[in-house]
């Protein structure tokens, strides 16, 4: 037998599911409020180093758009039939799962319990279609009033700026309680968009308002460097919710890594490729936490740290 004709008969004979795999374009969706970081710089690059290369076998749609377009453009991502969405925030996550209860979701991450939300039947067997990063909002926000008291002792009134109330305000119920309980009083201000924040900040000062806890949603980490700006000008110390936070100018960043979380949801994205099920995907909370200060803007606001504090910092910015 000639060798092209033996190479004709062994191709026809490959399983059909070898050749599907050999000739397949993987899609996936990602939905969001703010463009982030992490798809570009973390996820699509996890995944290229795996075979899923974009531009030859992985076609990557991103949707970013305001809060009311999220329902239309998660419809919009299921009618392309991908094989897994990202879901940027909570709430990404509510409306791609209000789009479709069948192609796997990954929250990348969520900041709520995803077994309390009823996104799933437990952390190890979620039973649905979502599983991922949840990162438990609430008590890392505690996490961070800690550390604004250790840090800043005199420290008694701290102002809280967030946005999506609707979402956010009963964990800030919970949280200012909990505040109390070590001798803090919190003070919460709420915005719509960016036009608001020089009248939040006018309202903070009015209040009395001693250091700033800024709630880390999309928006807030879009604008890091304006509301630093902002925060220097009104003397407040600020605290925000991941280490670029004091890179772009806060006093204080902390919380879960975001490289750690990026390479958690492309490894979901993966795993969900090669045909694991999303139902049966453990959720998983962050394992790596940075803790940053910014000494520049510590300089500037006439502030020096107990040494206990800066002992504890992963990073300090000189």
């Amino acid at each position: 037998m000639r060798p092209v004709i033996l190479i004709c008969v062994m191709l026809a004979t490959l399983s059909p599911t070898f050749a599907e795999a050999a000739e397949r374009i993987w899609r996936v969706g990602v939905l969001g409020l703010a463009a982030s970081g992490v798809v570009s710089s973390i996820i699509i690059p996890y995944l290229a180093k795996r075979g899923f290369v974009e531009g030859r076998n992985l076609v990557v749609d991103i949707q970013t758009v305001p809060d009311a377009k999220l329902p239309e453009s998660a419809r919009a991502l299921v009618a392309g039939r991908p094989d897994a969405i990202i879901a940027l925030s909570d709430w990404a996550l509510h409306a791609a799962r209000a789009a479709t209860s069948t192609i796997p979701i990954i929250a990348s991450p969520m900041g709520a319990d995803p077994v309390l939300t009823g996104f799933a039947e437990s952390w190890a067997h979620p039973g649905g279609n979502v599983t991922g990063v949840s990162l438990i909002a609430a008590e890392l926000e505690f996490k961070r009033l800690s550390l604004l008291r250790d840090a800043l002792p005199s420290v008694h009134r701290v102002a809280l700026l967030a946005n999506h109330r609707n979402l956010i305000e009963p964990g800030v119920l919970r949280l200012r309680k909990t505040a109390a309980e070590v001798g803090l009083e919190l003070v919460d201000f709420w915005f719509e968009g960016p036009d608001d924040y020089p009248a939040a900040f006018d309202a903070m000062r009015g209040a009395g308002s001693e250091a700033l806890l800024i709630v880390p949603t999309p928006e807030t980490v879009r604008d890091i460097g304006q509301l630093a700006t902002l925060a220097l000008k009104f003397g407040l110390p600020t605290i925000g919710g991941f280490s670029e936070s004091a890179k772009g100018g806060f006093l204080i960043g902390y919380g879960p890594s975001r490289r750690e979380f990026g390479e958690l949801a492309a490894s979901y994205v993966e795993r969900i490729f090669k045909g694991e099920r999303a139902s049966e995907l453990p959720f998983q909370g962050p394992t790596r936490f940075d803790f940053t200060i910014n000494m520049r803007t510590a300089k500037a606001l006439g502030l020096t740290f107990p040494s206990s504090v800066l002992v504890g910092a992963v990073e300090v910015i000189e």
